[in-house]
Order: structure tokens, then C-alpha cells, then sequence
């Protein structure tokens, strides 16, 4: 524990959701699907069959849950832009009946006193750019930035905070290297070209917004970057622990942060691709700069060379797949760290997000940061009154949150932390099975239920401070 528990007063307070997994409406004002409507229509792609087409409801029930936000004291809420809404097909001039959504949502957030904190891309490519080549093709980073700019001007008068991508590495990897998230496929070129250009994609992406938007406005991205540890100290685990960590976090931060790839991931993966899709001034354009740096967490990935065991190559805790998202790694085991899980498999380790915040003060000296998502999964029912209690996740969430103030006592600077995620919701692959929200929602009724944890996390925000270890329950 750290010697104090207080956060500093202007620390930000937020949660978090994404336009897919919450707003339904898929069919209205003008929007057309994204490759997540098409992959969740799918037979076998998503749990049960299950889609995003009505979701939460979001979209009609937006200004309740503004009021919901306001009633736990938020101070900040950070949600997505979709696409398809703003710019059906991905293509041609903005739909206004979509923006017209947005600007909605944002004005009742600032009415509330509740700073909007937009990303643009939270994986729900349109799909007509998906049948042009989607991410591996690099077309439609351009086309990403057209749409930044679009969102930029309609919105920039009123929203401070922008994020440009969510989570790179999944929308490459698991998109286009194991195929357990949309649009499905599984050639590990592709995933390494995929990513390539969400990097140009982000750049591109970050200028159109920088021309758009008033100079107060902030600009930054989301990494779910990779606590990657090795099993032991012998040379061949440490190197596989190199190989991976370079595909879940240099391959980004490299020409986002350093204008480089590592070049040892290039040597790594030479025999898959040449990298010649990587063109003069591409790495200048990923590297802008940035106003704040999002890291979001979960759990740490545990990892050593093979030993004849293919099963573990498999063990990631991205999805099951007979495809690997780690492209060239296939001689690489990854292992379940020891340690209480949440619903989703995922160890319980806030020591990882301690480590990830220092790392990136180390990467990115003078850059803020914010943890954009943190939360975990857990299989919540209502009791008997209606009432939801979920004292594992404030457990979690007080171990995260006082190894997020460990790292300000380190010497980071870190400004704010988002909740994932503000309320259950669509799940990707996994459907409607795991909760993540601090709000229970009954998906037959819309009904939405503050759990145990959300009074928590408000009263933990309006304090601006922890309880001792042993309160949180």
C-alpha cells in the first residue's frame, strides 16, 4: 500500500464504455453495419448468437444515463464515436443525423458538469471499407483521417479530450491474426500490415484533428499495452518475453512514441512479411505529438519459450483459436499467472499496473497518462430486494486504484482513471455472458441497477481518496 491513499484534486473520475457494445439503434438515422454487425451475425462467431443490434439502448436512453453518471459524481465520461453513424460506408460527406447523436450526448454530459472524453475508432470498422481491404490495406487510414476530421469540426467546440484508436493491437491482431474478433481473419501479414496502418492511421488521423480543433483541445490514444513477464531468468524465456512484448506494445509505441519500429521486431517477423508496406515518411506521420497517453490494463501475460507443449502458445487470454495473434511467436508458451481470476480467466495483479505506468513515464518523460479502462468481469445477480452487491470488484478495484496511486508516489504522472465499464453491455465474442459494468443491467427490461461497486467508486471519487485496505469491502 502506499503511504498515502489521497489522489491529487484535480485527478479525474471517470468510467467508460464504446458505441458498439452500448448504443443499439443499428438500423437508424443513417447508419450502415460495421464489421462487428456483420461478425456478430455470423453463426459461431459471438456467444450465443449474440449481437449489438439493440445492446443497452443507449442510443434512446442516453439522457438517463447522463443522470445516472451525474448521480455517482462523475467527473468525466469517456465513450465512443461509430463510424458507420457519422459516416456511412466510410465514405462521402458526414451524415448530420449521426453527429447529431453525438453533439446531443456531449451537450447533456457538459449540463451535468461531466467533461466528455471522445475516441474516435473503438473497432467498428464500416464494413464497406472492410470489403475494400480493411485495415491491411492502406486506403483506409486515409480514409480514417477524413472521418477524424469530420468528428473534429462538428464537435471540437465542445469536447476537449479526443482519443484517436482504442486498443490497436486488438483490432490487428485478434481482428486479422486469430480471427476471434472481427472482421475474423487469420493471416498474420495482414494482422502486421493491419497494424502498420492503424499506427499511419492514428498520425493521420491526429493532424486532421489538430487542424480542426481549437489549440485548448487535447489529443491522445489508448494502448492496452502489455505487462509481459518471463517464467524464469534462463536466456531463452527472457528472449521469448522480448518477442512478445515487442508485438504487444513496441510495435505501437514505437513509431507513436520513437518514430521507429524496434528493429528486432522486424528481424523477428521477416519471415512472414518484408515490412515493404511501410513507405518513406509513414513513421514521421505516426509520430505526432501527443497531448496524454491512455494505458489500459487487465492483467498480466506470462510467458517462455515452448517446450513442446502447443496447447500453451494458445493460452494468451484473447479468445480461443487454432490461429495465433502473436505473428512468428508460435515457439513462444504463454502460461496462467498464479493468482484469484475474474469471470474472464484473468488473474488478479494490480502490481502489473504499477509497472505499466512506471514503464511509460520511462518511454514517454514529460507525457501525462491516464489508465482509460481498468475493471474486471464478474458473474453479478440481483438479490432477493433487487439490490447487487459485488464485492470482488471493489476489491479489484481498490488494488488497481492504490497501485495507480503508488505510481503518482513513484513520480508519475498520472491525471485520471476511467472505470470499465460504466454499465454491462455487449461483450464482443462473448456476448452477453461477462459484466463488466458498475451498473447492472437487466437486458429483457433496460433496467439499470447502481451495483455495490458503483456506490463505492463514487464515494472513493468524491472523497478524492481510499479507504485502508480492509474497508474496501
Amino acid at each position: 500500500m502506499p503511504e498515502s491513499l489521497t489522489f491529487p484534486a484535480d485527478f479525474l473520475w471517470g468510467a467508460a464504455t464504446s458505441a458498439y457494445q452500448i448504443e443499439g439503434a443499428v438500423r437508424e438515422d443513417g447508419r450502415t453495419p460495421s464489421i462487428w454487425d456483420t461478425f456478430s451475425h455470423t453463426p459461431g462467431r459471438t456467444h450465443d448468437g449474440d449481437t449489438g443490434d439493440v445492446a443497452v439502448e443507449h442510443y434512446h436512453r442516453y439522457r438517463d444515463d447522463v443522470a445516472l453518471m451525474a448521480d455517482l459524481g462523475l467527473d468525466a465520461y469517456r465513450f465512443s464515436v461509430s463510424w458507420s453513424r457519422v459516416q456511412p460506408t466510410g465514405r462521402g460527406p458526414a451524415v448530420q443525423r449521426g453527429l447529431d447523436f453525438y453533439r446531443r450526448l456531449v451537450d447533456e454530459l457538459l449540463a451535468k458538469g461531466i467533461k466528455p472524453a471522445l475516441t474516435l475508432y473503438h473497432w467498428d470498422l464500416p464494413q464497406e471499407l472492410e470489403d475494400a481491404g480493411g485495415w491491411p490495406a492502406r486506403e483506409t487510414a486515409y480514409r480514417f483521417a477524413e472521418y477524424a476530421g469530420f468528428v473534429g469540426e462538428a464537435l471540437g467546440d465542445r469536447v476537449e479530450s479526443w482519443i484517436t484508436l482504442n486498443e490497436p493491437w486488438c483490432s490487428a491482431f485478434l481482428g486479422y491474426g486469430s480471427g476471434v474478433h472481427a472482421p475474423g481473419r487469420t493471416d498474420p501479414a495482414h494482422a502486421l500490415q493491419a497494424a502498420h496502418h492503424l499506427n499511419l492511421a492514428h498520425g493521420l488521423g491526429t493532424q486532421a484533428l489538430r487542424a480542426a480543433l481549437p489549440t485548448r483541445a487535447r489529443v491522445a490514444v489508448s494502448l492496452n499495452s502489455s505487462v509481459v513477464r518471463a517464467v524464469s531468468e534462463s536466456p531463452e524465456d527472457l528472449d521469448a518475453r522480448r518477442r512478445i512484448d515487442n508485438l504487444a506494445n513496441g510495435v505501437f509505441h514505437g513509431p507513436m512514441l520513437h518514430g521507429a519500429y524496434p528493429a528486432d521486431l522486424l528481424t523477428d517477423t521477416a519471415r512472414i512479411t518484408d515490412w515493404s508496406f511501410v513507405q518513406d515518411g509513414d513513421l514521421a506521420t505516426a509520430h505526432q505529438p501527443l497531448d496524454a497517453l491512455g494505458l489500459n490494463y487487465y492483467t498480466p501475460a506470462l510467458v517462455s519459450a515452448a517446450q513442446n507443449d502447443p496447447a500453451n502458445a494458445r493460452n494468451d487470454g484473447h479468445g480461443a483459436s487454432e490461429h495465433s495473434p502473436w505473428p512468428g511467436s508460435d515457439d513462444v508458451a504463454f502460461h496462467q499467472t498464479p493468482g484469484d481470476r475474474t469471470e474472464m480467466g484473468w488473474t488478479i495483479d494490480p502490481t502489473g499496473l504499477h509497472d505499466l505506468i512506471m514503464r511509460y513515464t520511462r518511454e514517454a518523460p514529460g507525457l501525462p497518462l491516464y489508465v482509460t479502462e481498468n475493471g474486471a468481469a464478474y458473474d453479478d445477480k440481483p438479490d432477493a430486494e433487487g439490490r447487487v452487491h459485488d464485492p470482488e470488484r471493489i476489491a479489484y478495484l481498490h488494488g488497481h486504484l492504490a497501485a495507480v496511486r503508488r505510481a503518482i508516489t513513484d513520480g508519475a504522472d498520472v491525471r485520471g482513471y476511467y472505470l470499465w465499464s460504466l454499465m454491462d453491455n455487449f461483450e464482443w465474442s462473448y456476448g452477453y455472458s461477462k459484466r463488466f459494468g458498475a451498473v447492472y443491467v437487466d437486458y429483457e427490461t433496460q433496467a439499470r441497477v447502481p451495483k455495490s461497486s458503483a456506490h463505492w467508486y463514487a464515494a472513493v471519487a468524491a472523497a478524492g481518496e481510499l479507504p485502508r485496505e480492509g474497508a474496501a469491502g
